[in-house]
């Protein structure tokens, strides 16, 4: 019986009762009921389970399958750490909001039907949106409104692709929606947009780095597990092999460098190299070969946790201090030693580093693009390498906690933070020693040994030069200075441009308006001044007639009635 029903569905019921709990049960209770789902969802054998019948059609509520399953399992695993990190919040909307976004993520990864697949995808924009909007602030308000406008946007276009699909094919199932040629039709096409918001393609991907440095500091690490990774998985799913993805993801792993680079904001960095992870997931969806299906599902297992421990230490910073601004700190590792170690870890698996998490996963990437002979791939993924070591392997860790001495000497993070920062630095740690346990949840057979003598040597090569690139950059004055100041990308469309011309737009519709009313008005009193001429008591319909004249032009009217009635 529990079989048929959706995983995550104790975590979002779960999440809706915790109000009826005290303060301090209600920290508590996100973990334990992640924990429960986890357990329940390790015991649910493989298969297909609470087929419905809905308007004539069959709706499969639940598909657990080699590639859900590693999904689910990262997915409770995020939820349990996040957990752990907000045990000192004292927020109900948050433990709530936090439970339904993650329990939604985890049934929408286990659906087996784009309707079913909607229902989840809405539940975790609708519950994600008040992560941002907690910080109770004016931009984050605005930034959560827009958050809430792209991702409801993505969901209507995946119903609208989902109806179109069924008119096309009668079907609604969530499997591979490309056609054997690889060719996509409009309901297709619309699907694929959906997911692609949701994954933050290039163009569609400022919401992330839009909100996600605005929401509150316990909230960006469960955003940073779950909105993004859904994407990759629904890509996976259902447009492996799609060879536009190839593009796409190179160029998500090369345009974020830049902006990186320049950005003071350190959570937007982090947001930033986001995009660029995204990006190696995308090229392996593409591909979409065994092993690169493979390194796409166990980069994003590793990424989630990488992710979350950078996003971790970064929140302690911001907790501690009040800021995360690269020009306002420098010199914390002295009064956070502990935060300062699981970030340079961080830092190190995100880049690759031998023995860490980051590279048992992307390097299956690199070698299933050389292995397809994927040769510009192979080499825009190198050069993306070397960038995400420079803006999140060395800059992250560099600008918070070494740098110039910024005089802050603030407490170590709070012991549930430091705990949840630990068991992320380990599960970093730990899978890139133990890589053969990550590989087993892997959906295919991964016949794949990341530590050979040219994997290694070719990464630290590169490693190593990135770090010299830094080090030259920084002492001869031509790395970029760090501004205080919102860098706008894409989102200078509708954050800039966009309200200038609907400005812009309303003044001048404001000015016709006003031309026209005075035009009318004009009109009207001049058509009243005529009238009052007229029928004044001095004009000339207003005087006093004589009896004979009244009687003259009543026989005059009564004539011209008939002549009309006879003709």
């Amino acid at each position: 019986m529990i079989h048929n029903l959706p995983p995550g569905l104790l975590m979002i019921f779960g999440g809706l009762l915790i109000p009826l709990f005290y303060r301090r049960a209600q920290s508590a209770l996100p973990l334990i009921l992640s924990a429960s789902s986890l357990v329940l969802f390790l015991l649910t054998p493989s298969g297909e389970y609470g087929e419905i019948n809905l308007f004539g059609q069959s709706l499969m509520m639940v598909r657990i399958d080699s590639l859900s399953r590693i999904f689910g399992i990262i997915f409770h695993i995020a939820a349990m750490v996040s957990s752990i990190y907000a045990l000192h919040l004292r927020d109900t909307k948050q433990h709530v909001a936090a439970m339904i976004y993650a329990g939604g993520a985890i049934g929408a990864c286990c659906a087996g039907d784009l309707i079913t697949l909607f229902l989840f995808w809405e539940l975790t924009a609708l519950s994600s949106v008040i992560l941002v909007w907690a910080s109770n602030t004016e931009s984050s308000y605005r930034s959560g409104m827009r958050y809430l406008i792209i991702q409801v946007g993505s969901g209507v276009l995946l119903l609208s692709g989902a109806i179109m699909r069924y008119n096309e094919t009668g079907s609604i199932q969530f499997d591979l929606l490309l056609q054997p040629s690889g060719a996509m039709s409009w309901g297709t096409l619309l699907i694929f947009l959906a997911f692609g918001i949701k994954c933050a393609f290039p163009l569609l991907h400022n919401w992330l780095q839009d909100a996600y440095p605005e929401a509150t500091v316990t909230g960006t690490v469960f955003l940073s597990a779950f909105t993004t990774k859904l994407a990759i998985y629904a890509l996976a799913r259902g447009f492996a092999g799609a060879e536009s993805l190839i593009w796409i993801g190179c160029a998500m792993t090369l345009f974020p460098i830049v902006f990186a680079v320049i950005e003071n904001d350190l959570r937007r960095v982090l947001a930033y190299s986001l995009n660029n992870q995204l990006g190696f997931m995308v090229v392996g969806i593409g591909i979409g070969t065994e092993l690169a299906i493979n390194g796409t599902a166990a980069h994003a297992f590793c990424h989630i946790l990488y992710k979350a421990l950078l996003f971790m230490s970064m929140g302690a910073v911001l907790h501690r201090v009040g800021t995360v601004k690269a020009t306002e700190l420098g010199g914390l590792y002295k009064s956070m030693p502990w935060t300062t170690l699981f970030c340079v870890i961080g830092a190190g698996s995100i880049s690759g580093f031998p023995l860490l998490s980051g590279f048992v996963s992307k390097s299956m990437i690199l070698t299933a693009a050389a292995e397809e002979h994927q040769f510009w791939v192979w080499i825009v993924l190198l050069i993306a390498s070397a960038g995400v070591m420079e803006h999140s392997g060395i800059k992250i860790p560099f600008f918070a906690f070494f740098a110039h001495d910024s005089g802050q000497r603030p407490k170590e993070a709070p012991w549930n933070m430091l705990v949840a920062m630990g068991i992320a630095a380990t599960f970093c740690v730990g899978l890139g020693v133990g890589y053969p346990w990550l590989y087993k949840l892997l959906p295919g057979e991964a016949h794949y040994e990341p530590y050979t003598w040219s994997h290694v040597v070719t990464q630290m090569q590169l490693l190593l030069f990135a770090a010299l690139a830094f080090v030259v950059l920084m002492y001869s004055g031509f790395y970029p200075a760090e501004l205080r100041k919102i860098n706008l990308d894409t989102d200078w469309l509708y954050r800039r441009l966009l309200p200038n011309i609907l400005g812009r737009l309303g003044l001048t519709i404001y000015a016709m308006d006003s031309g026209v009313r005075q035009g009318v008005m004009a009109l009207v009193r001049a058509v009243i001044r005529s009238l009052g001429l007229r029928f004044g008591e001095h004009g000339v319909l207003g005087g006093t007639w004589s009896t004979g004249v009244m009687a003259v032009w009543a026989t005059i009217l009564l004539c011209l009635c008939l002549l009309i009635n006879y003709l």
